[in-house]
């Protein structure tokens, strides 16, 4: 019984050190792109972004003629804003699956993981906005016996 504490001192030198967060690195390809994949409903975006002047290019057309809704447009955009990068990047990017709003929100995905793949230090601001979160909602299926999803058929007694 000679290995007794005699003090609290003793007793704060033993305890182990606390495992450390991981770090993130940056992860880019031999031409200077970071690359992510976003996804939301049925669409799936391929993401990559590179230093640039802020041109956005969506399945080879701009972005203002591929999504003609400001709010979808500002939408993309979000990730950007957030991180104060807006201009700063060059995002090309390959979407398909499912409907414009669902696309857009592909592309907000993928631009969030790509920007947190090219600066790590940004993962903290993104996170904090929610856009590295994928929006797992989906569409719910139909069951059989009812006319949609959860809607019955018109009941009648005769």
């Amino acid at each position: 019984m000679s290995d007794t504490m005699q003090s609290l001192d003793q007793l704060a030198s033993l305890k182990t050190a606390a495992p450390e967060a991981p770090k993130y690195v940056k992860k880019v390809d031999k031409y200077g792109r970071a690359y992510a994949t976003g996804k939301r409903k049925d669409a799936v975006a391929r993401v990559w972004i590179k230093p640039g002047a802020g041109k956005i290019t969506v399945n080879t057309r701009e972005v203002e003629t591929y999504f003609a809704r400001p709010v979808l447009r500002m939408l993309i955009q979000q990730p950007l804003v957030a991180a104060a990068r807006a201009g700063q990047y060059d995002v090309i990017c390959t979407v398909a699956g499912g409907g414009l709003s669902g696309q857009a929100g592909a592309v907000r995905h993928g631009i969030s993981k790509a920007l947190t793949n090219f600066e790590p230090d940004l993962r903290g601001v993104l996170k904090k906005g929610g856009f590295l979160t994928r929006d797992s909602r989906t569409v719910e299926r139909k069951k059989y016996g009812r006319a949609k999803a959860r809607k019955s058929f018109q009941f009648s007694k005769r």
